[in-house]
C-alpha cells in the first residue's frame, strides 16, 4: 500500500546523513503560505509544495540538480541554486493580474440550471494513468451569448473494480487511495488554455469512496464562462495521509533489476477513463515539471506516445453543470 511506501520515503528523507532542506514558500507582501506551488528541478523533475507552502529536498535523492524553478498561478516564477536554498522563499504577486480578478459577484436573475454529463467507464485499458508530471485541461465551447455561471464540475475516475480479475493480479491487491488534485480554468487562448479565469487555489482529494465521479463544487469561485469558451484542468499532486495532507510524492519508482536500477514512472490512482464518443479534439496535455512547457492537443500526429490515441480513444470526457441566466 502506498501509506508503506510512503513511510519508508520518509524515513529516507529524514536519514541524518541526508543534506535536507525543508523550505516554505511565502507571498512576498502578505507572507502568507503559497499553497501547493510547483517546484521544478529543470530536468523533467519536480515536487509540489504542500497546503502550508512547505516542501523537502534532498541532494541525497537529486544530485544532479543545480537549480530549482519555483512557480504559481499569480506569481512570478523564481529560480533558486540548490546549494543556496534558504528555510523561505518569496514569490512576487502579478498585481496587475490579480486586480483583473472579480472577488464577489452577485446576480439577481432568474436561471435554469443545465448539465453536460461526464463519460463514465471501468475499464483500465481506455484510462490515463495520473503522474505528476502531466496537467490535463479539457475545453467547453459556449454556444450563445448568454451569461452562465459554472456550479460544479464532474470529474469521472476509474476504480478498476470491474477488470481486475480479468487483468489477472493475482499478485497485487487493489488498493484504498487517498489523492490530492489541483484544478485550474483558464481562458481560451486561440484554441489552447491561456490567462488563468481565477487564481484560487482549487484543491480535492478523492477516495475510493467517491465512486464513479467526483463532484466538485465550484459556485463560490463565481466563474462565468468566457464568449469564446474555457477549459478546465486537473493535474495529480500525489497521495494524502487520512487527514488529507499532502504527503511527499516522488515521479518515479526505482525498481531493481538484473540490469540494475530502472526508473519507473509513479502511477497514481484513481484513473482517468478517456472516450471515442466525443467528435472534435478536446483534451490538451502539457509536462509541467519541463521549462517551457507548452500544451500539446491530445490527437495522433501531435507527437504524443499513448495506447489511448492508437485506440482513438482521445477526449477526457469531464462534466459540467452550469447556471444559464435569463436576460434583463
Amino acid at each position: 500500500m502506498f501509506k508503506t511506501q510512503q513511510l519508508i520515503l520518509y524515513l529516507g528523507i529524514l536519514y541524518s546523513g541526508f543534506a535536507v532542506s525543508q523550505t516554505r514558500i511565502k507571498d512576498a507582501q502578505s507572507k502568507i503560505p503559497v499553497a501547493y506551488a510547483t517546484v521544478s528541478f529543470g530536468n523533467g523533475h519536480g515536487i509540489f509544495a504542500d497546503d502550508e507552502g512547505m516542501f523537502v529536498f534532498s541532494k541525497k535523492l537529486y544530485p544532479d540538480v543545480d537549480s530549482l524553478f519555483v512557480s504559481a498561478l499569480g506569481y512570478k516564477d523564481v529560480s533558486i541554486a540548490a546549494n543556496n536554498l534558504s528555510e523561505t522563499i518569496n514569490l512576487e504577486p502579478y498585481i496587475d493580474q490579480l486586480d483583473e480578478v472579480v472577488i464577489n459577484v452577485t446576480i439577481n436573475r432568474k436561471f435554469k440550471e443545465e448539465t453536460l454529463k461526464p463519460y463514465l467507464d471501468d475499464d483500465y485499458y481506455k484510462c490515463w494513468l495520473p503522474t505528476i508530471e502531466s496537467e490535463i485541461a479539457v475545453f467547453f465551447n459556449n454556444t450563445d451569448s448568454q451569461l452562465k455561471q459554472i456550479s460544479t464540475v464532474h470529474f469521472p475516475i476509474t476504480l478498476e473494480s470491474k477488470d481486475w480479475k480479468k487483468r489477472k493480479r493475482s499478485n497485487a491487491n487493489k488498493r484504498e487511495f487517498s489523492t490530492l488534485f489541483k484544478v485550474k480554468f483558464y481562458k481560451n487562448n486561440n484554441g489552447f488554455p491561456g490567462e488563468a479565469l481565477t487564481y484560487d487555489n482549487i484543491v480535492f482529494v478523492a477516495t475510493e469512496k467517491h465512486g464513479d465521479a467526483y463532484e466538485l463544487d465550484v459556485s463560490k469561485h463565481n466563474l462565468f464562462i468566457p464568449e469564446n469558451g474555457f477549459f478546465v484542468s486537473i493535474q495529480v499532486l500525489g497521495y494524502t495521509d487520512k487527514t488529507g495532507k499532502l504527503l511527499p510524492n516522488k515521479k518515479y519508482k526505482e525498481i531493481k533489476t538484473a540490469r540494475g536500477i530502472v526508473k519507473i514512472p509513479t502511477n497514481f490512482r484513481p484513473l482517468f477513463p478517456f472516450t471515442d464518443e466525443i467528435e472534435t479534439h478536446n483534451t490538451y496535455i502539457k509536462r509541467v515539471f519541463l521549462d517551457n512547457n507548452k500544451w500539446v492537443q491530445f490527437k495522433k500526429g501531435s507527437g504524443i506516445e499513448s495506447s489511448l490515441l492508437k485506440s482513438d480513444l482521445t477526449n477526457y470526457g469531464v462534466g459540467l453543470t452550469y447556471k444559464v441566466f435569463k436576460d434583463e
